[in-house]
């Protein structure tokens, strides 16, 4: 990881920036929530400024850590866009929740009461005391997180502050449109690189037993030794994307995916997205056993270059059909 920047501020002297920061969103609520008026837009200028200048460093090293060599989270640059579309799609129904229609009376006094209660209606909409926790939850984390100098935290923190702020500035209604666009971006932070390298050990050597037992079963001798199966006529290496690490991230993205559908219930969208574990794993024993059989059938040198690149496009293309088959009989399920 390149040290480009300092921990909390791109200027040392603003380490306790983060400390001011939330203090300061919380006083602009107090502020904002009194009423409406022509600075509307400009006053969400001071917060999205001062979150952006105290995350800036936190998201620097995302996008590091995206574009690195054999990144595990490559598809980190999509997340965000995937969350802007799905609320640009929610654009009506966040609009009348954010600034819900006047009452409409039968007479309607002269003396302006309907213009306020209209307006004690839209505070009432927009302000939530539960939502000003979870800011707060997300600033003690940022603090936190800014004190240890640890980069998953402050980005997972970012995600907090999200959907607390959108709960406390516009209430529960604009949550229950917004909650999941804003959760799916949980999957653009990277996990810690220490955390990466015991799970991927651990997939591997769980992938390469069962690819064993499988070569065992169909009358191939075979035996595991680390990250090698060794067979009579070839050795093969199990890697590190052949762990199921990296096909998990993805399926898990494509269960988010596929989860977004008002057609399901929540179980059902619980199930899209905890299936991806199971269907990483599947899918490479699938690839490392088929790999194995070829390379002990047809040599070492039939299953180098092309097959072997080519197997992890087809387990991912039979993941996605696999996805899409079942949110299509959990749709006709639910209908």
């Amino acid at each position: 990881m390149r040290n480009l920047h300092h921990w909390i501020s791109p200027v040392p002297q603003l380490n306790n920036l983060s400390i001011a920061l939330f203090a300061a969103i919380g006083r602009f609520f107090t502020k904002f929530r009194r009423g409406f008026g022509c600075w509307y837009g400009v006053k969400w200028l001071i917060p999205i400024g001062l979150i952006g200048y105290s995350y800036y460093p936190t998201f620097v090293w995302m996008v590091d850590r995206w574009s690195a060599k054999d990144s595990y989270f490559g598809h980190g640059f999509l997340i965000p866009l995937v969350t802007l579309y799905w609320i640009f799609q929610k654009r009506k129904a966040l609009a009348s929740a954010i600034f819900p229609s006047p009452p409409r009376l039968p007479f309607p006094p002269e003396d302006g009461s309907a213009r306020s209660l209209a307006e004690g209606e839209r505070m009432k909409e927009r302000g939530e005391f539960w939502g000003f926790l979870v800011v707060l939850a997300g600033g003690f984390l940022q603090i936190a997180s800014s004190v240890l100098r640890i980069y998953f935290v402050s980005a997972i923190s970012f995600v907090i502050l999200l959907l607390g702020s959108v709960w406390f500035a516009f209430g529960r209604k604009a949550l229950r449109e917004t909650w999941f666009p804003i959760a799916f971006l949980f999957l653009m932070v990277p996990l810690p690189l220490l955390t990466i390298s015991e799970v991927t050990l651990k997939m591997k050597f769980f992938v390469s037993e069962i690819s064993v037992f499988l070569l065992n079963h169909i009358g191939i001798r075979a035996s595991r030794m680390g990250s090698y199966i060794q067979m009579p006529h070839a050795v093969i290496l199990i890697g590190d994307p052949c762990s199921g690490l990296r096909s998990f991230l993805a399926f898990l993205c494509l269960g988010f995916v596929f989860a977004y559908s008002e057609k399901l219930s929540m179980p059902q969208r619980t199930f899209l997205v905890l299936i991806g574990l199971p269907l990483a794993i599947f899918s490479n024993v699938i690839r490392v056993f088929s790999l194995a059989f070829l390379s002990e059938v047809y040599g070492q040198d039939f299953v180098i270059g092309p097959i072997h690149d080519a197997s992890g496009y087809v387990v991912f293309i039979l993941a996605f059909f696999i996805f899409m088959a079942i949110r299509r009989k959990m749709e006709r399920v639910s209908s």
